[in-house]
């Protein structure tokens, strides 16, 4: 059985960093994508990251490019987001999913991803304080 494990939110003071991490199970990691999802109250759930296997690129959502990085290590079977330069925007319940195969690159933009993504951890949540 799949499943994905989020740790590491918290309440951080805006400026501040926070590293989540993902924890997957009953699965193969490097043949999956991962990606990094977030919803924040009265929002939609939105991209943040993604990334394929073997050292692949990494995407990242425009309002995260610079402060955000996914970093995976497919043998220990773990997902890192490491969160930097955090602001009051960036709070929000962050999601681990993963997508068996590649980034559907065929569907378009990042905003088109989310629905092929098959396997969703429960969320941590992170508060920024500002």
């Amino acid at each position: 059985q799949e499943q994905l494990v989020e740790t590491g939110g918290g309440l951080v003071q805006a400026g501040g960093s926070l590293r989540l991490s993902c924890a997957a199970s009953g699965m193969v990691l490097e043949y999956y994508a991962m990606a990094w999802f977030r919803q924040a109250p009265g929002k939609e759930r939105e991209f943040v990251a993604a990334m394929i296997s073997g050292g692949g690129r990494a995407y990242y959502h425009d309002s995260v490019k610079g402060r955000f990085t996914i970093a995976r290590d497919d043998a220990k079977k773990m997902v890192h987001l490491q969160m930097n330069s955090l602001k009051s925007e960036d709070t929000a319940l962050y999601y681990c999913a993963a997508k068996y195969g590649a980034l559907p690159y065929d569907l378009g933009g990042y905003d088109t991803w989310q629905p092929t993504f098959t396997t969703w951890g429960q969320g941590t949540q992170v508060t920024v304080s500002s």
